[in-house]
């Protein structure tokens, strides 16, 4: 290994340690500690914020896609939930590429409250998950196409900015699905 490999290993090693003494091992929390210690006197502290929130809210995005191809009665709620699965995924990996080509820190894990949200799903099944699910993405992505339009209009990193701007067509997409689905399980 290289100095610049034992440096980053040693860092990500003291900032997990510090993390870790919490009696609270959020994923979330423990991203957004560690980017304030690293960009807290820059201007990219809010784009540190909105990357650490993409990357949980993607996840759950996937997580409650696997759970409705497995829970939902309705074809097209395990239908969207594939498409959510597949278009987050993507959204993921190339957050993650972005986050760590920028030192980024992003969760790992489901933070404390997608954790409860993913929780409470998955404890419903057939007709009574699909309105639920439904509902949940609605919210979800009107809140998704807020936050992601925010980022490309006012963002300060211009990879983050950029990567914000081109998701928002996927976004708009997917609210008019969990629309299109939400009627159809509330008929």
């Amino acid at each position: 290994m290289n100095a610049k490999t034992y440096v980053l290993l040693f860092v990500g090693l003291m900032a997990f340690a510090s993390c870790s003494k919490k009696a609270d091992n959020d994923s979330k929390e423990m991203a957004e500690d560690q980017n304030e210690e690293k960009f807290d006197s820059t201007k990219i502290e809010d784009d540190t914020e909105f990357a650490v929130a993409a990357a949980d809210g993607g996840m759950l995005e996937v997580k409650l896609g696997e759970l409705a191809v497995a829970n939902a009665a309705s074809a097209e709620v395990k239908k969207f939930g594939q498409a959510m699965i597949d278009d987050h995924s993507k959204a993921n990996s190339e957050l993650k590429a972005l986050a760590e080509q920028k030192q980024i820190t992003i969760p790992t894990t489901l933070s404390d409250k997608c954790q409860k949200t993913y929780d409470e799903l998955s404890a419903k099944k057939g007709a009574e998950f699909d309105k639920a699910y439904a509902e949940l993405m609605v919210k979800d992505h009107k809140d998704d196409v807020d936050a992601f339009k925010k980022e490309a209009d006012k963002g300060n990193d211009p990879e983050l900015k950029s990567w914000a701007a081109n998701k928002v067509t996927t976004l708009e997409h997917h609210l008019m699905m969990a629309e299109s689905t939400e009627k159809a399980v509330n008929k």
